[in-house]
């Protein structure tokens, strides 16, 4: 909420960098846009692909992990009663809360009861009752010096409901009257809502959902395709760095928003830039024999472990019968190898490159 009550100052003093990166932004909407026009196909492939990434990573930033293998079977949907821990009730739940948002027809606008029922989303599998504002006051922790440091304060809960209301419609009025870039707007939105940190536990899930949220209702809509929660992930540090570095001062309505602008602009545009290259890297495929495509699918466009049936996913047309010659031609000439870390029989075999040759 405190982003947006001197609207004026909040928002003055962009940094210059900054405006050419959110024109980028503009660039890669306006593409994908037209990608959704022209090969609507191939974006369904990809975004099939970036689906359980996007939901393992943006659990695993908050220490919710779960096997590879179980990942894939827990990311469908109907797979409620094989759930065996609280990590596997606390992923199922937040694969419904993004497929609600990824799905939607129409997103609703965003509303206090509206967070609350992604909340209630996220914990719907566990004995936690989610869908509620947090009762106890609650701390911003870090353990990056390796020991817990309390870095924020956030509002008491007597608090917590007009907060977020309030943040809501300065947010709304601060959207109708375009006084920032619509991706400014939602960063300050989020930024502000992690500082109130408004319930007990999930408060980093939640705001990334808002995320997604928010950012669709504009038209980017890039996470579809890339996971922009691994990337995340993978610069968690910076993540909560550019955070810590833009809630100080946010109490009294001082802080400063363009640490935590700078990152999450930079983490998009990196999206942008991975999802071209996807569809550059799929289109050059579509010209190429079945098994010159699985050859090249497997050893320039996949992770570094890679199972049959996310080549099988990646390549429709191409049948079983000739993914598995290649990948025994791959592994012959020692471009592959089974990785028995992960799974070397069945339905659970995963093929990793050998990145020394």
């Amino acid at each position: 909420m405190q982003s947006f009550v001197d609207a004026e100052r909040t928002f003055a003093g962009q940094p210059a960098r900054l405006g050419g990166r959110l024109a980028r932004l503009d660039v890669g909407r306006g593409r994908e846009e037209m990608f959704r026009d022209q090969l609507p196909e191939l974006l369904r492939t990809l975004a099939e692909e970036t689906r359980v990434a996007s939901i393992t990573a943006s659990n695993a930033i908050e220490g919710v992990t779960v096997a590879a293998d179980r990942a894939e079977v827990l990311a469908t949907p109907g797979t409620e009663r094989r759930l065996r821990n609280r990590n596997e009730r606390e992923f199922a739940g937040y694969r419904d809360a993004i497929d609600e948002i990824m799905h939607a027809d129409k997103l609703e606008p965003i509303s206090l009861p509206y967070m609350l029922h992604l909340h209630r989303q996220l914990f719907r599998y566990t004995d936690e009752p989610g869908g509620q504002l947090k009762t106890e006051s609650n701390q911003i922790g870090s353990y990056e010096r390796g020991h817990l440091e309390i870095v924020f304060e956030p509002p008491p809960p007597n608090r917590t409901e007009h907060l977020l209301r309030e943040l809501v419609d300065r947010y709304d009025t601060a959207m109708r009257d375009e006084i920032a870039h619509p991706v400014v707007l939602v960063g300050a939105f989020v930024l502000d809502f992690l500082a109130i940190h408004p319930v007990k536990d999930g408060n980093g899930r939640l705001a990334r959902l808002l995320t997604t949220h928010l950012l669709l209702q504009h038209g980017y809509g890039v996470m579809r395709f890339v996971s922009v929660e691994q990337r995340i992930f993978d610069t968690k540090w910076g993540y909560y760095a550019a955070l810590r570095e833009s809630q100080a001062g946010w109490h009294e309505a001082k802080h400063e928003i363009w640490p935590w602008l700078t990152y999450l602009v930079a983490i998009l545009g990196e999206a942008y830039d991975d999802f071209e290259a996807r569809i550059s890297a799929r289109r050059n495929l579509s010209g190429m024999s079945k098994q010159a495509r699985v050859r090249e699918y497997v050893l320039k466009h996949t992770a570094e472990t890679v199972r049959m049936r996310e080549i099988r996913r990646a390549l429709p047309g191409v049948s079983d019968q000739t993914i598995r010659l290649v990948l025994g031609q791959l592994r012959n000439e020692g471009l592959i190898a089974l990785d028995p870390h992960i799974g070397t029989r069945g339905r659970q075999a995963a093929w990793r490159r050998n990145v020394s040759r």
